[in-house]
This record gives structure tokens, sequence and C-alpha cells, in this order.
């Protein structure tokens, strides 16, 4: 086939958007209404901690493995198993909180249904690692940036509109609503999925690999570049995952904030609408112009600043300013680091370590919500300042670090370059 031309190449980076666009509605429908469900049926700490972990536990176990399926048979087989899969998770979700379903599978409560639908929805959505693979098969060194922050401005914008379609849906219809619309927004972008996107032209199979595969897949992630970023991505992943994690319960108790949880339904949108604004109408435009490590330095920074500053707040605004400094720096620094990783990666393992990355990051939003909370006081009324204050300065800190590795990364020559 004819090589693609630009106006060309963004045809399947449209259709892949919209696929993952609608995709995502449905995980910002359900994901804020599980804790609140699992709690009304008396989830006890360790399960609630559990529920909320399954989905990136899966993620950490099946990206690799989707990564590197996707090598060998292709991009579009495994985008569509990921679509129907999330079909099935989001309806089982709907199906637990019908009257009598739990029941009549032998069932006490709703809640192991529940959790069975965040394990499909973390095995199934796994196969995000496959659309930023396929973003690197239809896009060149030069547009490889503004593709990858397109999967961002569909999760800016899924997280943006999901909750309150969730909210809406759960007050008026009831709570079987909520899961059955996911289910259902996931039935229209396999729809989509199967009617537009096609296999990328630029796509290069891998071989089946046994030990010697091995080999290669562990030279490759060893290379130095590689391994700098895919620390990068951990710790800046890790730290906002700190802070998303620790947000809800800082408001709560924050003496500017004492949000209740409509309110930080509304913050949470915020920070959505905030990502979307970033991935969507910032980094695509500036990435190609500043280049990927120069501009993960400013990201790394805006990521610092703006954690250390969200406690350190004196009025509101305050903090919702420092919220969006911190949520443009992270968009920053995850596009970058994911557009370099590509560049920096043999096209025959693009799927694999690409979901290698995913897997990692995934481990990181484990961590961090649970560090965060570590180390938060037990009794949140009344507590001291600086007690709320340590997942942020921690997180922030952390990033500092973050940002003296991502200046030496600049300053070390690309592979080949020399």
């Amino acid at each position: 086939m004819p090589d693609a031309t630009v106006p060309k190449a963004r045809s399947p980076l449209l259709a892949l958007f919209l696929a993952v666009l609608i995709d995502l509605l449905g995980f910002g429908i359900v994901l804020p209404l599980l804790p609140q469900y699992a709690k009304d049926y008396e989830a006890g700490p360790l399960m609630l901690g559990v529920l909320m972990a399954s989905f990136s536990a899966m993620q950490f176990l099946f990206a690799p493995v989707w990564g590197r399926l996707s090598d060998r048979v292709g991009r579009r087989p495994v985008l569509m198993i990921g679509l129907a899969g999330s079909m099935l998770s989001y309806a089982l979700f709907g199906l637990a909180e019908v009257e009598g379903v739990a029941a009549a599978l032998g069932c006490a409560t709703p809640v192991p249904l529940l959790l069975a639908s965040r394990i499909l929805a973390g095995l199934f959505g796994a196969t995000i690692g496959t659309a930023y693979a396929y973003i690197a098969d239809v896009t060149d060194a030069t547009t490889r940036g503004r593709g990858m922050a397109l999967i961002g401005a569909a999760f800016g914008l899924g997280f943006t509109i999901g909750p309150s379609i969730g909210g809406y849906a759960n007050d008026l219809i009831g709570r079987p609503a909520p899961g059955l619309i996911a289910a259902g927004l996931s039935a229209v972008a396999l729809l989509v999925a199967w009617r537009t996107i096609t296999e990328p032209a630029r796509h290069t199979r891998a071989h089946a690999r046994g030990w010697d595969g091995l080999r290669q897949l562990g030279s490759a992630l060893g290379a130095p570049t590689v391994g700098a970023i895919l620390l990068l991505q951990f710790l800046a992943t890790f730290c906002f995952a700190n802070m998303e994690g620790t947000l809800a319960l800082f408001a709560r108790a924050h003496p500017e904030l004492r949000y209740d949880p409509a309110a930080n339904g509304h913050l949470f949108s915020y920070l959505g609408l905030c990502l979307l604004i970033a991935q969507g109408a910032v980094v695509r435009r500036l990435l190609p112009r500043i280049g990927e490590v120069r501009f993960n330095v400013a990201g790394c920074v805006l990521l610092a600043v703006g954690l250390v500053a969200v406690p350190g707040a004196t009025a509101e605004w305050h903090v919702w300013a420092a919220l969006a400094v911190a949520v443009f720096g992270f968009a920053i620094v995850t596009t970058s680091m994911a557009s370099l990783l590509s560049l920096r990666t043999p096209e025959s393992m693009q799927g694999e370590i690409l979901g290698v990355n995913q897997s990692s990051l995934s481990l990181a939003r484990i961590f961090g919500p649970a560090v965060g909370i570590a180390l938060l006081p037990h009794e949140l009324e009344g507590a001291a300042a600086t007690r709320l204050a340590w997942p942020f300065w921690l997180a922030g800190g952390l990033m500092l670090l973050g940002l003296v590795w991502a200046i030496a990364l600049a300053r070390r020559p690309a592979p080949g370059s020399g």
C-alpha cells in the first residue's frame, strides 16, 4: 500500500478517539458510584479497598499480555475484544443492582457481582495500551505527541461528563441505570470501532517469541533512556494518584472547603475539564513545537508546584488554581513521556512495551492512593492543617526529584544521535 498522506492519517485517529471517548464515558459513569454502592451494602474497609484496587490490579497483570498479542495478531482485533469486554463488565455492574439478581446467583449481597464487574473492566480495559500502540502505528515522529494527546483528551472528557450522567441516572431512573447506560455506550463504541477502525497500514506484526523474545524485551526495557522514561512516568502517576486518592478527604476536612459529596463531585468534574483543556487545546499544539524532552521538564515543574500549593491554599480559589496547575503538569509529563517512549521503541514491540508501561502506571495508581491515605490522620475533623498536607508534600517533593530526572534525560542524547 502507498504511504498515507497527512490528511488520511487523521481519519484513523478520529475514529479511535471517538471509540475510546464513548467507552470512557461509561467508565466515568460507573467509577464515582462504586464506593457509594459498596457502603450501602455495608462492605468493610478491606472489601472497599479490594473493589477500588481490582481494576488497576487487573490492568497491571494484563496490559503487557494484550500489548504483545496486538503486536502479533493486530491492533484492531484486540481493540474490539476490549470494547466488547467493557460492555459486558458494565452490564454486570448494572444487573448487580437489579433486585433479586444477586440472590438468584447465590450471593448474599450484590458486592461479589460488583467486584466481578470491576475485575472484568480492568482485564478488558487493559487494552488501552493497544490504543497507544495504534497511534504509534499511524503517526510519525512529528505528529506522535499530538496523537498521544488525543487519548488524554478522551480521558478528560469522559471524566468530565461521565460522573454527571451517572449521578442523574442513579437519582432519576434507579440504581441499575448507570451501569446499563455505560454498557450501552460501550456497545456504541464497539459499533463505531467496528465500522471505522481499520488495521494500521504501518503496523508490522511481531513473530511468536520464546526465550529469545524475553531477552529482546528485557534488552529494550533496559535501554538507558527507555528505563528512565518508564520510571519517570511511574513517579508522575504515583504522585498524581496520591493527590486524587486523598483529595475528597482533604476537601471535606479543609477549613476553606468543607465539601460534601456533591461538591466533591463538582471538584472532580473540574479536574476532568482541566485535563480535557490541557490535552486537547494545549499539549497537542505545543508538544510538536517544543519537543518531548524539554516539554517534559516544564510539566514536572508545574506538577510539583501545583501539588505543593494545594495544601498551602488560604482561599477556595487558591485550591482550584493549584489543582489546575497540577493537572496541566501531569498532562504534559504523561503525554510527552508516552510519545518519547514510543519513538524510542522498536516498531515490532510497540504494543508490548507500551503495554508494560500501562502495567507500570496501573501499579502506580494502586500504591499512590494507598500511601496518601495512610499519611492522612484517622480523624479528619479538627485535624491540623499540617497533617492534611502530608500526602501533597510527599507528592510534590517526589516530583522535585522527578524534575532532576527529567533534566538529566533532556541532557542525555537520544540513542543513535551521535
